[in-house]
């Protein structure tokens, strides 16, 4: 909850709040090669809020890097573009791609 002004009043805008009949369509990605230690996670946080989709990104054991972002399904479409050539530094050898759609999950995006 934060406070605005409109004129003399004071008004309290909260986020709205998740709905169980919203119907948001999701992306997870599970990213293979050289991905950890070069700033994969930060890389995908900042274009996923860029383009303005809630998430998070993760490092695995094994690994590689998931993403699970939901949001427009353009703008999910370019991220995964964008996952698939990564950050300087990367090497990007093979993404898995899986779509799913279902009530809202993440407020925001996040690194885990």
């Amino acid at each position: 909850t934060w406070f605005g002004t409109r004129g003399s009043e004071v008004q309290i805008l909260s986020p709205r709040p998740f709905s169980p009949w919203v119907r948001m369509k999701r992306i997870h990605l599970i990213v293979h090669g050289r991905v950890q230690g070069v700033g994969f996670r930060y890389f995908v946080t900042c274009e996923a809020r860029a383009l303005s989709l809630a998430g998070t990104v993760r490092n695995r054991a094994d690994g590689t890097v998931e993403v699970e972002a939901e949001g427009d399904p353009a703008a999910l479409a370019q991220l995964a573009a964008v996952v698939r050539r990564g950050p300087t530094g990367a090497r990007v050898a093979h993404v898995e791609e899986g779509f799913s759609e279902g009530p809202p999950r993440h407020r925001g995006f996040h690194s885990a």
